[in-house]
């Protein structure tokens, strides 16, 4: 049958595919300075860079003739879409973003967004986590998005105290050991 007649999507341009999680409703997208010239260079480097280059590969492609068939053509027209919507998807991200430099609060021993912080909890185990925002999450080398669980219980203790984490398993007791920022440049 022809898609034309069907209501389904082929996977072209749907922005629910992106797995990042959604910014809290009435929250702005917090990121540090670092995230955000990160995705600022990202976007320049898809604007600049990579859709001119398959803009000139599709055009090629489609100046041999038949497009049924030409697998240039055809990846090109698909690299394309993708590209597109990364573009809509960091457009978007960077016209919510809320810069928020961690180094003002360099010195102090209370947590806030951008903290490095490092807490135990009560099997004795030591974890150190970094505070940033939803696009910078990176749990692999210990940083957390601000609304993550974690985040939110640890957000304004200060240096000593302990928080209680509440987690699927239970109730968990954590002691923060340390509370860093960056300094400032």
């Amino acid at each position: 049958m022809n898609k034309a007649f069907v209501k389904e999507s082929d996977g072209g341009d749907d922005d629910d595919e992106i797995a990042l999680p959604a910014i809290p409703a009435g929250s702005k997208n917090y990121m540090t300075p670092q995230g955000h010239r990160r995705i600022k260079d990202e976007l320049l480097q898809l604007i600049d860079v990579e859709r001119p280059e398959v803009v000139r590969i599709v055009s090629w492609a489609a100046s041999n003739g038949d497009r049924s068939e030409n697998g240039d053509y055809l990846y090109g027209k698909k690299r394309l879409r993708e590209i597109d919507r990364r573009i809509r998807f960091l457009t978007k991200r960077l016209d919510l973003a809320e810069v928020v430099d961690p180094t003002v609060h360099h010195g102090s021993d209370q947590i806030f967004f951008g903290a490095t912080v490092t807490y135990e909890n009560q099997r004795g185990e030591s974890h150190t986590v970094t505070i940033v925002g939803i696009d910078e999450l990176d749990p692999l080398n210990g940083k957390i998005s601000w609304i993550s669980p974690v985040a939110r219980t640890l957000t304004k203790a200060r240096e000593g105290d302990e928080v209680v984490l509440q987690t699927p398993s239970g109730i968990e007791q954590l002691t923060i050991l340390e509370v860093s920022y960056p300094a400032p440049e």
